[in-house]
């Protein structure tokens, strides 16, 4: 998949919303093909018994996918090779059966020895509300 061609720098302004991604509902199916595609078999993800064990109610999905799909955002406005920075913080689990919109802002742009730069607000939020990631990235635009 390629992104979208880019915006040209003058064009973006502080306040702009990117176009927010809906995912989910989260499945165990989703999270058993991620610990393939990742390498991560915490049991946390996939064993319901474990999980349980752990204090948990159910699997919870790995934060790395959480954070893959707001970074999926960025990508899909610009291709990955413009991306300086991506940052997360974790802020709560993800449930199964979580429909997660993932949404980014522009609240900086600046100029640096001669190159000129977007710095983006991330986040992915469920169909509740409940804050999942929130973030930073850098963009370097020509």
């Amino acid at each position: 998949m390629t992104a979208r061609q880019p915006p040209a720098y003058n064009d973006i302004t502080v306040g702009q919303a990117l176009p927010p991604i809906t995912c989910g509902p989260i499945t165990r199916a989703m999270l058993a093909v991620y610990c393939g595609a990742s390498g991560d078999h915490n049991p946390v993800h996939v064993d319901i018994d474990f999980a349980r064990a752990s204090g948990l109610d159910d699997v919870i999905a790995h934060g790395m996918l959480v954070m893959a799909y707001t970074a999926r955002v960025v990508t899909d406005w610009v291709p990955q090779t413009m991306i300086r920075e991506l940052d997360t913080r974790f802020q709560a689990v993800t449930r199964i059966g979580d429909v997660l919109t993932a949404a980014a802002s522009v609240v900086e742009k600046f100029e640096a020895e001669g190159r000129h730069y977007v710095r983006l607000e991330l986040g992915a939020t469920d169909h509740n509300g409940e804050a999942k990631t929130s973030g930073t990235a850098l963009v370097e635009f020509e």
